[in-house]
């Protein structure tokens, strides 16, 4: 269960980012909000690693290093998408949108990470997408 304590805090947190990036839009470009603000996230979890991670730096060879890189990659694709998108759009259809993830990486989970399907999950990836379409056009 500590995973769903995470996955609250996570969507705590994730609740104002938005609204807050989107005032700061208002009167800053785009890549210079998403330069700083994704600076205190390197610094803070360069905090945590430094603190809690005595080898951290093995990782870097480790075998799966290329998942982790392409994984990088598109995190980096993603966010300044979003950036762009909330410096052009109004937050209550960009967020929706992009919030698509969540269905869109749970099918990938069932397709290609044997993860389990049911149709209770089915059902909630359409409802989602449903949700989704229903707030972003509103």
């Amino acid at each position: 269960m500590n995973y769903l304590l995470w996955a609250l805090l996570a969507m705590l947190g994730y609740t104002f980012v938005a609204p807050l990036l989107k005032v700061a839009l208002g009167d800053m470009p785009s890549n210079v909000v998403l330069l700083i603000s994704n600076s205190m996230l390197v610094l803070s979890v360069g905090i945590v690693v430094a603190v809690t991670e005595s080898e951290a730096l093995t990782y870097f060879s480790h075998p799966k290093i290329g998942y982790v890189v392409a994984g990088g990659v598109f995190l980096t694709v993603g966010i300044y998408a979003y950036y762009q998108a909330l410096d052009t759009g109004p937050v209550s259809v960009v967020v929706p949108i992009f919030a698509m993830f969540i269905v869109t990486s749970s099918v990938v989970g069932i397709l290609f990470l044997d993860e389990a399907f049911s149709i209770q999950k089915g059902v909630g990836i359409a409802l989602g997408m449903v949700a989704i379409y229903l707030v972003a056009s509103g």
